[in-house]
């Protein structure tokens, strides 16, 4: 875990309670706020991962009631509200973060973990108890977890690309779900409870109706200000990820706005994508004119890339087909001395930025009417069964069945393997005992709101933003030291924006985003059609003598291969 802490590190011992933290140096420098940290009177230690944006606010209301503070750090607030409130605690924070608490005088464990779930925290029960990591390789590496796979875990890779929480690669890790707290006692975890579920959020909303578009801008604006002054709280120098994009571009001027100064971007760029739509460093060059920012663009080549491969593998804390673009971003950020980069990840999800929004609810609508006449579901099979064999893409054998619902729909969208073509004998056999893709889909979401948008916006956040862009953006940032931050996938932002999550439809193309600095983006921004970080991955690996015909495929099998033999993989 040494990268995910380069600053420092600590270590408590107790009566077979250990705890044990590395330090990236964010908030009060000074050794006076490392971890593990002890309150005052003794009876608490914390150890913490992530940022709590609002601390300083949180900090006066505890020092109106007298309690005096040893630093100028989040983390002795935490210890003192949790010393104050216990599990109430929770709905007072704004941030990402998964700590854990312990009791010396209960004897007991407090861990939770943000409501998106920003930040990692996994739990494995061994023979001698309970143990807690950011990361999954640091219980391996204990010795005292096996490393018997996890089929349905696996399972959902095949399916998705990424491993669904609450399961993990292997049988005995599994993770804290995003928005759950845990006690822990007597080598055991006691109670596991939900307290708070993003989901509710679109649920409820649709009832909420819709606001005047004038209104709407005005309250999406002060909000989104309010969320990036936020996540600027910093000790350090803070950049940004400058794609070509309204999420990074609006990122940036609402920084700048905020008052950073001598603001550095970071775009990432390949030669083999000179010249053509998806490369972002003209559009990114344009956007840091526009706002008056340092512009770096770090290029990256074929042979650093095979160079850097058993690199991201190891860094790679769970198998996903993700997370390359981030791993190159964050070593540029570090490269430039930066220690905290904002992202502009969850745009897509929060204001209906994917085409999926458009194309998904139209189709299911569609077929919903069409598989009602007789004969359609038969012929609809046959269909998609004939597209299967054609295209090499087994996921169109199931279409007919899937598009009957909107979850289905994403699954058909965003799937990786059919669930009759997974690639090992082992995952094949979990659909013998019954694993249905869809429920699989229905059981990382719950139940969805009827418009069929929010109901999207709530499946993108609690499938592919939660188990792929946040977990890819955690581990490859913090393979180089760097923290990442998220002022659009922002629990208390998503709050202040539900009422208005029904009226976004009216805005497309992410205008709500793009008009929200004082500033507005470039047009030509505005209009640019969506690229993202992309890299080409595929052709490296082709080119490097690795088969790659069949794109994010090869790659998940590559990957997959690699946590065959997680002893060899060293975080």
């Amino acid at each position: 875990m040494q990268p995910r802490g380069p600053d420092g590190e600590g270590l408590w011992q107790e009566g077979g309670v250990a705890l044990g933290h590395r330090r990236l140096a964010i908030l009060d420098l000074d050794a006076r706020a490392a971890q593990p940290m002890q309150s005052a009177d003794g009876r608490y230690l914390i150890v913490f991962n992530g940022e709590i944006y609002n601390f300083r606010d949180l900090r006066r209301e505890l020092e109106r009631e007298g309690h005096a503070f040893r630093t100028e750090s989040d983390t002795e607030v935490l210890l003192a509200l949790f010393a104050r409130d216990g599990e109430a605690m929770l709905d007072k924070l704004h941030g990402m973060f998964a700590f854990v608490v312990w009791d010396r005088q209960a004897r007991r464990a407090f861990a939770a973990r943000d409501p998106y779930g920003i930040k990692p925290l996994y739990v494995a029960k061994t023979g001698n108890g309970i143990m807690l990591a950011s990361q999954v390789k640091a219980l391996l590496a204990s010795g005292q977890v096996a490393h018997d796979p996890d089929p349905e875990g696996q399972a959902g890779f095949w399916l998705l690309g990424s491993v669904p929480e609450p399961r993990t690669w292997y049988r005995d890790i599994q993770a804290v779900p995003a928005g759950h707290f845990a006690w822990i006692a007597e080598g055991a975890v006691q109670r596991m409870v939900c307290w708070h579920d993003i989901g509710q959020v679109w649920r409820n909303a649709e009832s909420m109706g819709e606001r005047d578009d004038a209104s709407v801008v005005a309250s999406v604006r002060a909000a989104l200000r309010e969320s990036v002054a936020r996540h600027l709280v910093a000790d350090v120098p803070v950049g940004v990820f400058l794609s070509g994009g309204i999420d990074s571009g609006a990122l940036a001027g609402l920084m700048v706005e905020a008052g950073t100064r001598d603001l550095q971007g970071v775009t990432i760029a390949y030669d083999e994508f000179a010249g053509s739509h998806q490369d972002e460093a003209p559009a990114a060059a344009a956007l840091a004119r526009h706002y008056g920012i340092r512009h770096h663009v770090r290029r990256v080549t074929r042979e650093e890339f095979l160079a850097d491969l058993p690199r991201i593998l190891a860094s790679m804390d769970q198998p996903s087909i993700d997370g390359i673009n981030t791993w190159y971003a964050s070593k540029a950020v570090a490269e430039l001395g930066l220690k905290v980069v904002v992202s502009g990840v969850g745009g897509d999800e929060l204001f209906q930025g994917y085409r999926s929004f458009r194309q998904l609810p139209a189709l299911v609508s569609r077929w919903r009417k069409l598989s009602s006449i007789p004969g359609a579901l038969a012929l609809g099979r046959l269909a998609g069964a004939l597209h299967a064999r054609r295209t090499g893409n087994a996921r169109w054998r199931h279409a007919a069945d899937w598009l009957r619902s909107l979850e289905g729909a994403y699954l058909l969208s965003r799937g990786l393997f059919a669930p009759d073509a997974f690639p090992t004998e082992a995952d094949t056999a979990v659909l013998a005992k019954g694993f249905d893709p869809v429920a699989h889909v229905v059981a990382m979401t719950g139940s969805l709101p009827a418009d069929r948008r929010l109901a999207l916006g709530q499946i993108e956040s609690m499938t592919y933003l939660r188990n792929q862009l946040l977990r890819d953006s955690d581990w490859a940032s913090m393979a180089h030291s760097v923290e990442l931050r998220t002022p659009l996938v922002d629990a208390h932002l998503l709050t202040q924006l539900q009422p208005l999550l029904p009226s976004f439809t009216r805005f497309p193309g992410k205008s709500l985003l793009a008009q929200a600095p004082e500033k507005p983006l470039p047009e030509a921004i505005r209009q640019r059609r969506k690229t993202g970080f992309g890299i080409p991955v595929s052709r490296w690996l082709a080119e490097g003598g690795i088969a790659a015909n069949d794109g994010s495929r090869s790659w998940a099998r590559q990957v997959a291969r690699a946590w065959s033999q997680p002893r060899k993989m060293s975080a």
